[in-house]
């Protein structure tokens, strides 16, 4: 059983692209390690891990790990896309961590604060690593984003605290050992693994049994779902929505789910004895996250453009909710890339539903990710029911064609949102410098 990192020198990461597993990468090489990785496409992420020192390779092939690997971490979403690779990896280097087993290794030899729900997670440990940064605690921090003060999703700490945002997805979270566990929220999603809501309610219990007497549990008690999972702990709970933000100004990050964002990060850091007017001054200057709300640029037309990663339907009203007020008289534009077939189709009549702040929708075909496309669901199938709501709506196909559509449609009284899990990004970039 491996139960830390010690003895390894040469460690491959196989899929390390993704924005998680990469920070890892990031730990490793912190610590001096030799890293190797691979993963189907080069990308940003992966662009920057070359830039401090990975071997990078294009391609999923066993046959490019090194002999002399000690050891390799792996994507979970490869048992999925490729089982013939994870088959003859774990046959040849016996020495294999899936990436949640990776953070357990972390975790355990920490004073963990593990941010976890079905949305809001990334923006939360991002307000919480970024204040207990600013105050001194000097947690080491792993996130499922890009810090843009940092610039980077992970941050090196010499403290015993460390900061992690926790996966539900194939129950990734319950490799953590959390002393502070933050449970934004609980809704239905990752269905294609969760037979149902209860499934999922089950899995956030028994990572909330996992919490120490002494620990404390941060979360909405006036959600149904949570106060079950939390019900008769030993543990300390503390309900997020009694923390005091007066005087804390989120300009950067607009919107009430924000403000609910940031009274999690005032619970916890009260939890750990900071003082309360340093901890609203951190937030009140915390300079946002990559792809949460964030200004990308403007068009040659005038229109400013934001880029989002929403993906949830509740995440979308939350978002566009914040657009809308931020941007009162503008004409709001969504784009949105659906992400997953299984995720369109479990959510098909939420999706339909999630744009009342936007004044015009475009949909793009469903970003497949993990999966494979079996016909039942479509991009099309989403226009119609959003259609029967009576938004106006148009299913656009590629991004060119896009940015096309949009030189007609905007002004500088037009915010144009890209909105997804997938690659609607490089949209918003392109949207910025090809018009």
């Amino acid at each position: 059983m491996i139960d830390n990192f010690n003895n390894f020198k040469k460690i491959y990461f196989a899929g390390v692209g993704g924005i998680g597993i990469s920070a890892v990468a990031r730990l490793m090489m912190s610590e001096g390690k030799e890293v190797w990785g691979s993963d189907m496409a080069a990308s940003t992420v992966t662009s920057e891990l070359e830039k401090i020192g990975l071997k990078f390779q294009v391609g999923q092939n066993v046959d490019q790990i090194p002999r002399d690997t000690d050891l390799v971490i792996y994507s979970i979403a490869l048992d999925e896309l490729d089982p013939l690779f994870m088959k003859d990896m774990k046959e040849k280097f016996p020495n294999h961590l899936s990436y949640p087993e990776s953070l357990a290794i972390i975790s355990k030899n920490k004073k963990t604060i593990a941010v976890t729900g079905t949305h809001g997670k990334t923006t939360t440990t991002s307000m919480i690593a970024t204040a207990m940064k600013d105050l001194g605690f000097d947690p080491t921090v792993i996130v499922g984003s890009l810090l843009k003060e940092w610039n980077s999703n992970f941050l090196p700490g010499s403290s015993e605290y460390f900061v992690v945002e926790g996966c539900e997805y194939r129950k990734s979270f319950l490799n953590l050992h959390p002393y502070i566990l933050v449970i934004n929220n609980i809704e239905e999603d990752h269905l294609d693994y969760y037979k149902n809501l209860q499934n999922i309610k089950d899995a956030f219990r028994e990572l909330a049994e996992r919490v120490p007497t002494d620990g404390y549990i941060v979360t909405d008690l006036s959600n149904p779902n949570v106060a079950e999972v939390v019900e008769g702990l030993n543990c300390r709970v503390v309900d997020y929505r009694d923390a005091d933000i007066d005087g804390v100004s989120l300009v950067r990050m607009p919107g009430d789910h924000n403000r609910s964002n940031a009274k999690v990060a005032m619970s916890v850091l009260s939890a750990l004895g900071a003082d309360k007017s340093a901890v609203k001054n951190s937030l009140s200057n915390f300079s946002g996250v990559w792809r949460r709300f964030e200004y990308i640029g403007r068009m040659a037309t005038g229109a400013l453009v934001y880029d989002d990663y929403a993906h949830h339907p509740t995440e979308i009203k939350a978002f566009l909710r914040g657009a809308r007020g931020a941007f009162v008289g503008k004409k709001i534009i969504a784009i949105f890339q659906p992400h997953l077939f299984s995720r369109t189709k479990d959510f098909m009549e939420e999706f339909s539903k999630s744009f009342e702040n936007a004044d015009e929708v475009i949909i793009l075909p469903i970003y497949k990710a993990r999966e494979i496309d079996n016909g039942e669901v479509s991009s099309g199938m989403l226009v119609e029911k959003i259609r029967a709501t009576g938004k106006r709506v148009e299913l656009i196909t590629t991004f060119k064609e896009v940015i096309e559509y949009l030189k007609s449609k905007t002004h500088e009284n037009t915010i144009v949102t890209t909105i997804g899990a997938g690659e609607t990004n490089l949209l918003a970039e392109q949207l910025v410098s090809s018009i």
